[in-house]
């Protein structure tokens, strides 16, 4: 092979290819023949460039993807003890949510257990935003779906409907309906809500008011908005409809995606609402599902601070009677078609398909039984558990709900030890104020937040 010429030192040599020579030549002092060698500046500026190179690989290495930021680190809340064990990791989940029960009133507190709910959707281009996973547009419509399922059960006497606000206008997706299928039915269409244009509050709120003029004085009437843009586009003044919307007693309620807006705080403060703004997909969660429960009358609240009894009013209801399988098909009022199955009004015996309704006929409220009872609990809510913290005395072996035993003394004592969150006991006992007895874990938690009534109590 012919040698090879390279330039070192300022003179140029020819090297053999079979030749043992070891030269330690950078890149920056190789030239090829036939180039004039290179200045002595440019030798320090291509090592200097070099390095800032691989300075900014070695950033880019270490550095995450953005879509991954927010799954790397979900594992670092939980932390094992030194034996290894995630047990204190789970105590510490259950103190959370024990001491969130320990801060809710336990006194009796008056409530509407009828209510009426307008759901409002914001349908505009910013849904679209990725700052929630997948996007805020499909987040919104997983939680609403799951709010609207918990809340038909824990208020099976009311109603809800939906409204969309999009391309600054407002449209009813669904009317008024105590059918929690029929609810779901109208938001399952994903491609009837593309998000478009810009949201528009003032037609939301008159829009929800006007769906809600026509109800009795004694259900409530609440709106809750979903909103996740910072601007809005109304075609007049929004706070003569929010004043409308306050002589009307409607509450309004609002989960902010995007940022803290005044209009949004005020019309929640004078209205008596809520309003909050969603940090992540977790706490957009519970903000909406804060407003499951029904809030105390702000009627009762100002009664009692003027010292003078609030007043109570009768409502009339009727329990249905059920038509069983093998009755004679007949035409239902609600939806005008043959059915054999259904319930007959105590009153007028028209046949309606489904309860808690009103009759389309003599107009009374139809509801059974299991309704009323299932509405009853939220105004006499289960006192919170105590936790036993010590094992002294004679305690009962097993657990008073599920019957299963409880953990012995010796484990129980090394539990003691490394115990450390607040609001657990570490035997694992959570004793009932009124009834006295104990309960495990499971229990505790099953009692309060499905069953709403103590066992023990009866």
């Amino acid at each position: 092979m012919p040698p090879r010429r390279i330039h070192k030192d300022g003179e140029y040599m020819d090297v053999d290819s079979d030749s043992d020579v070891s030269l330690n030549l950078d890149d920056d002092e190789y030239t090829r023949p036939g180039r004039a060698p290179k200045a002595s500046g440019s030798k320090s500026k291509g090592k200097q460039a070099k390095k800032r190179t691989d300075k900014v690989k070695n950033k880019a290495k270490d550095a995450a993807y953005s879509w991954e930021e927010s799954y790397t680190r979900s594992w670092d809340a939980v932390q094992e003890d030194e034996a290894g064990s995630l047990q204190s990791a789970v105590q510490q989940l259950i103190a959370r949510g024990r001491r969130r029960r320990l801060l809710a009133p336990t006194a009796a507190i008056r409530r509407a257990i009828i209510r009426h709910v307008i759901i409002v959707l914001d349908l505009s281009a910013s849904m679209t935003d990725r700052d929630l996973r997948p996007t805020r547009f499909d987040l919104m419509l997983e939680y609403t779906r799951e709010f609207i399922v918990e809340w038909f059960d824990q208020n099976p006497l009311g109603q809800i409907g939906i409204v969309g606000m999009r391309a600054g206008l407002a449209e009813r997706i669904v009317d008024m309906s105590g059918s929690p299928q029929d609810v779901l039915k109208a938001i399952s269409e994903r491609h009837k809500l593309e998000p478009a244009g810009d949201p528009s509050l003032q037609n939301a709120l008159e829009l929800s008011r006007a769906s809600m003029t026509h109800l009795p004085a004694h259900s409530s009437r609440e709106v809750l908005m979903i909103f996740g843009s910072i601007t809005t586009v109304d075609p007049g003044n929004i706070h003569d409809t929010l004043t409308a919307c306050l002589d009307d007693k409607i509450r309004i309620s609002i989960v902010a995606l995007a940022a803290d807006m005044k209009i949004c705080r005020d019309m929640c403060e004078k209205s008596g609402g809520t309003f909050g703004v969603a940090l992540n997909e977790g706490h957009f969660k519970d903000l909406m599902f804060e407003l499951v429960p029904p809030p105390a009358q702000r009627a009762a609240a100002k009664a009692a601070a003027a010292g003078a009894g609030a007043g109570a009013d009768l409502l009339l209801m009727a329990f249905p009677i059920r038509l069983p399988e093998s009755s004679p098909p007949t035409m239902c009022v609600c939806h005008s078609e043959l059915k054999s199955e259904g319930f007959l009004c105590p009153r007028c015996y028209a046949r309606v398909c489904d309860v808690p309704t009103d009759c389309d006929v003599c107009g009374i409220m139809i509801v059974s039984s299991p309704h009323l009872a299932r509405s009853y609990h939220h105004l006499f809510p289960v006192k919170p558990y105590q936790p036993v913290m010590e094992s002294s005395g004679a305690l009962a072996k097993t657990c008073h709900g599920c019957s299963l035993g409880f953990q012995d003394k010796e484990a129980a004592t090394a539990s003691a030890k490394a115990q450390t969150a607040e609001g657990v006991s570490p035997l694992g006992r959570y004793r009932c104020p009124e009834c006295h007895n104990d309960f495990c874990n499971e229990c505790d938690i099953f009692v309060h937040d499905v069953l709403h009534v103590c066992p023990g109590d009866r």
